[in-house]
């Protein structure tokens, strides 16, 4: 899976992309207590930033886990998780 991503944001990709890989921590540690503010805080905050950044699967997982977490759904909740996860996992970054 190929994002093409902006050249002038190459050194800080990384980072934002790490950072995703720590709100999945979150999230699952968060869901184990019950706790679903995190959750769709997180997913806010990647509603908003995954476009930003060049990644708008990121938003929409983001929406998803926003939406899943709202109306308390551990299930759907979790299966965003693993969503992001995979797709952590898979992308690859271009720089053009």
């Amino acid at each position: 899976l190929v994002v093409h991503a902006n050249p002038q944001l190459a050194d800080l990709i990384p980072e934002f992309l790490e950072n995703r890989r720590r709100d999945v921590v979150a999230m699952t540690d968060a869901l184990a207590l019950h706790d679903f503010e995190v959750v769709e805080h997180l997913g806010h905050g990647m509603k908003g930033a995954g476009g930003s950044w060049g990644f708008p699967r990121i938003t929409d997982i983001g929406a998803a886990l926003e939406q899943a977490a709202a109306i308390e759904d551990n299930a759907g909740s979790r299966k965003w998780i693993r969503e992001l996860t995979r797709y952590l996992d898979r992308v690859e970054v271009v720089y053009d």
